[in-house]
């Protein structure tokens, strides 16, 4: 039994959603606006198809439009570049996402430019990453901004603490440590490389587990009292060969000595497409000079 407080990445979200959708009630009633969100997906990525469904749903349950473009796997460049720059001109659509990966003849940089970062509600642009590191207006990459409310909610005030992020992906790592500068935290920024990494993560008040490396963080890392953010999914073999999903934090041991901790699955993974919602409701705000809502902090 673990002794830490348990953070309800499912429920949060689900509320999150909740609150979107009255918001986007509100703004079609007053303005009829319908925030429209579009994916892209190129191939059949058996992963990639999964995600763009739930994507799908979870839009249409938010009463939001739900663009889906669904490309062969040898669509060229060219047509997807094209697709893009036709998803920019459309005023009914707020938010384009890519999902990656995509086929390996396509440069996923050069699509991820092609976004007009207004409507980049992945967070991925550089203009949008620029802009989180210098405090300008633009969109935080939906999983660390999902990390962020979860621990705004458990802690209150992150003024002052010290923050171990352990990974240094464009994608969770380097937005994760800017969103936590932006909150006053002393942050740390750790990998692969770093070295005594235990010592670094056990003077941690807030840690951020984003290495891709099942169970790497062990109990004994762990500051007694710590707020534990597990970002991992990672497959594993389970008892009598079942594969199961595992974070990138050994939850027996951390939950022992943690103040709070994410599990996996149910932690940070439903915070994911809740975050792309709620950029997405952002960018149509944005878009139609209406006051833009700030859901996810005000519990």
């Amino acid at each position: 039994m673990s002794d830490a407080k348990i953070i309800d990445g499912k429920a949060f979200a689900a509320k999150l959603r909740g609150d979107i959708a009255a918001e986007v009630a509100k703004i079609k009633d007053a303005h009829g606006i319908t925030p429209g969100l579009a994916v892209i997906l190129v191939g059949e990525d058996p992963a990639s198809q999964v995600y763009v469904r739930n994507k799908g749903k979870q839009t249409l349950e938010c009463g939001m439009n739900s663009y889906e473009h669904k490309l062969s796997a040898d669509t060229s460049q060219e047509e997807l570049l094209a697709l893009i720059a036709k998803l920019n001109a459309d005023p009914n659509v707020h938010g384009i996402l890519c999902q990656l990966p995509v086929p390996k003849h396509i440069d996923d940089q050069a699509i991820l430019a092609a976004i007009d970062p207004a409507k980049d509600v992945d967070g991925f642009h550089v203009v949008n990453a620029g802009a989180l590191a210098t405090g300008g207006e633009g969109f935080a990459p939906c999983t660390p901004y999902g990390c962020l409310m979860l621990l705004k909610d458990t802690l209150g005030d992150l003024s002052g603490m010290r923050a171990v992020v352990v990974g240094r992906s464009n994608i969770v790592g380097k937005p994760m440590a800017q969103l936590l500068l932006k909150e006053s935290c002393t942050v740390t920024i750790a990998h692969s490389r770093t070295r005594d990494l235990p010592e670094e993560v056990r003077r941690a008040d807030i840690v951020v587990a984003a290495v891709g490396r099942p169970n790497m963080i062990k109990g004994d890392w762990i500051a007694p009292g710590a707020t534990v953010i597990d970002v991992g999914i990672n497959r594993v073999e389970g008892a009598e060969g079942k594969m199961k999903l595992v974070g990138d934090v050994e939850f027996e041991t951390a939950s022992k000595v943690a103040g709070a901790i994410t599990p996996v699955p149910g932690g940070v993974g439903p915070m994911t497409i809740a975050c792309l919602l709620n950029n997405t409701l952002i960018s149509a705000c944005r878009a139609n000079g209406l006051a833009v809502p700030n859901l996810g902090f005000d519990s």
